[in-house]
Formats: structure tokens, sequence, C-alpha cells
């Protein structure tokens, strides 16, 4: 009499497999612990305002009107708007420069006749007088024989030598007088930062502009499109990317003195982790990315992995950035930890992506789609059932 099996190996295969992927398919696709991911569901990206690691964190759609409120905000106010782009009429004098004064009176001179002729005049038809070079003073004046002080500061050349003949008018014969500047010493702009030479640039009457400056500076030593130009006037600041200033004529001002120009690089970078084609931390310009060009940057969604429902940008946000639907909980440095999420299933999101600016650190993060994880799921249920299948087909 034969022994009947006590154990079929086929029926185990089917059984082992069958719980297995019932297991793996119960409770909404939900799976195990120690199965591998790259990161959080969409479902545990979405339910990460209740996390009671990081209290406060806002979860918003993006949507048409949630972009054009953070890219109307990150647009920077430009420098024809900040400051004045009209040059000052003529050089000003200010404290501190020193100048030369010269006088001719016609003849036969009255107050100055015993002065010599300068060769340089021509016919000894007239007789000039230069005075020795002189500094205006901390009051902003001028000493000048016979007509005093002479209030100079905040004046052009032209002003000054108006007020001296006018005073010397009723004592010289038909005074004309001419005011030179020998050294500027207040009307200059400072250039500092990423350039070739930081340098102190004299201005003139002609209205040097930024670009001027720049250039005066030896240029940036970095690309132009990674470049931002600050100025910096009294106690106003505003930067601008240089790429900008070069595109927009209005943008490159005229200079005051006193100004302060910066050349910063500052290299702005996002990181894309999850379903995309890479996972880098990728560079981008001064002047900003959206984010359709982002997940462009990084090699798009993967096919096979990727949830294109689960599109999400991580940013540490300033507290008046949008209208929150709850009051939101800051950080210690001010910043609200907001989770922004879009759906490329929906083909009006694409014009959406390209309005939506990426900020500087960023974290873009595309999640594995449920399918994904189950194919994950069922390589690691093959790769375990198959070998002991294979004790069966030993025959003793």
């Amino acid at each position: 009499m034969k022994p009947t099996p006590a154990f079929s190996f086929p029926y185990a295969r089917t059984l082992f497999t069958s719980l297995l992927i019932s297991s793996a398919l119960s409770g909404c696709a939900t799976y195990p612990d120690w199965l591998a991911s790259s990161g959080p569901s969409r479902q545990q990206v979405l339910e990460s305002g209740d996390s009671q690691r990081i209290e406060g964190i806002q979860v918003v759609d993006i949507d048409d009107t949630v972009a054009r409120k953070l890219l109307t905000d990150q647009k920077k106010a430009l420098f024809s708007e900040a400051f004045s782009s009209s040059a000052k009429q003529g050089y000003v004098i200010g404290a501190g420069d020193v100048i030369e004064v010269s006088i001719w009176e016609a003849p036969p001179a009255l107050l100055f006749g015993g002065t010599t002729i300068d060769p340089r005049m021509g016919p000894a038809t007239t007789r000039v007088t230069t005075f020795p070079e002189q500094m205006v003073s901390s009051q902003g004046t001028i000493n000048i024989p016979f007509a005093g002080q002479i209030a100079s500061a905040n004046k052009t050349p032209q002003q000054i030598e108006a007020e001296i003949a006018q005073r010397l008018k009723s004592k010289a014969n038909q005074p004309q007088v001419l005011v030179r500047i020998i050294r500027n010493n207040t009307a200059n702009v400072t250039v500092v930062g990423e350039v070739g030479s930081s340098t102190r640039m004299p201005l003139t009457a002609r209205g040097e502009r930024l670009l001027d400056a720049l250039a005066a500076a030896g240029g940036v030593r970095q690309s132009v499109n990674k470049m931002t130009l600050q100025v910096t006037r009294g106690y106003k600041v505003q930067a601008l990317p240089l790429d900008t200033i070069i595109r927009d004529p209005k943008q490159n001002i005229v200079l005051q003195p006193g100004d302060v120009v910066t050349a910063l690089f500052q290299p702005l970078s996002f990181t894309v982790l999850g379903a995309t084609g890479k996972n880098e931390e990728i560079n981008f310009e001064a002047q900003g990315i959206s984010l359709a060009q982002a997940l462009a940057r990084a090699g798009g969604l993967q096919d096979t992995r990727s949830d294109a429902r689960a599109v999400f940008i991580f940013r540490l946000e300033d507290s008046n950035a949008l209208n929150w639907k709850t009051t939101p909980k800051t950080t210690p440095d001010g910043k609200v930890p907001v989770v922004y999420q879009l759906n490329l299933k929906d083909p009006a999101s694409f014009f959406i992506a390209q309005s939506f600016p990426i900020d500087n650190k960023d974290v873009l993060y595309v999640s594995n789609a449920p399918s994904a994880d189950l194919q994950k799921f069922l390589n690691i249920v093959v790769s375990v059932v198959y070998p002991i299948v294979n004790v069966g087909t030993i025959k003793f």
C-alpha cells in the first residue's frame, strides 16, 4: 500500500503566494514597513499636517491663485522704481573737494592789476589771477579775497562762479570767474564684491551709470546669469539679477555720490528626490526658474515609478506669504513649514507649473505610485517563493 503524501509543494506554492498577495492588497494597499521606498507616499505626505515632529505644517494645493500670489511676492522691485534715474544738473561740489579759482579782469584792471599776466591766456588784453588750490571746508565754504566766504557745498562750479562774480562786480572791472575741480574727494561710488578689483569710482558731470561702475571695477568674476547687483543708497538697499539689468536699460540707473554697488555671487539651488530622472542638488540662475523648468532639469517623472498626482515642494515660507486656512505655527526663525502639492494628472496644472516659482533651498519630491510599490512587493514574493518551490522538485 503506497503512502499518501502529507504535503504537496505545488499546492503550497499556490497557497503561500495567494496569502502574501492577499495581505499586500488588503488595507488599501498598505505594505509592510520593511518594504524599501524612496520616500513617503502621497497619502503620507498629505497627512503630514498631523505630524508631531513639526507642528503646524501647511499643506497647500497649487492652483492659479497660489502661483500668482507667490510670483508677485517674489518679483523684485526694479531699480527704476526704487531709485531716482535722473542725473543731477552738472557736478555738485562737496565738503572736502579741492578746487582752484581763477579770476579775469578786463583792462584797466582795478582790483587785481598788480598780478602777472598768464602767458597761456594769449594776448595781454586781460589779466588773470589764479588763487592757490583750496579744500572746501567742513562748513562747505571757500575763501576768496575781496569776496569773502563763499558757500560752495552742494553747488555746481557754475553756481560758485556766478556767486563770486556777483560779489566782485562792484570792486573789479568786468570780472570773469572760472572754478576748476582739482581733486574729487566726495562724489564717488564704491564697487565691491565679486568684481575684478574693488574700487572707488569718481563721478563726473556726465552722470555715470550702474554698468559704468561695474566696468570700472573690471567686471564680474562669475557667470553673468549667476550674479546679483546690490545698490545701497543711504538706508535703502535693493538687489536685482545682473542679467535683468543688462536686458532692461531702464535698470541701468544713474549713480549718485555715496552709492555702494555690491556684486554678489549667490549660487541658488533646489534638491530633487523621489521618482524623477535623477536625485541631486541642482543649481539655477539668479533670475529664478519655474516648477516646470525644475521638473525638466530633474529629468522629468519616471513613468514606471512616479505618481503624477503627487508632485510636492517642501519649503520654509514667510509667515505672510499666503492666507493660511489655519493659524500657522512658525519655526524659531519665523518661517512656516509648507508642503505644496501639484496634480499633473490635470492638464491645466502644466500651465500653473510654468508660473509657480522655485525658491532657493526648495525640496522637490515625487512620490512612488501605489502600483510601483505593489510591483516591488511582488518581486520580493517571487524571489522568496521560488526557492521554496524548487525544493519540492527534488526527488528523494
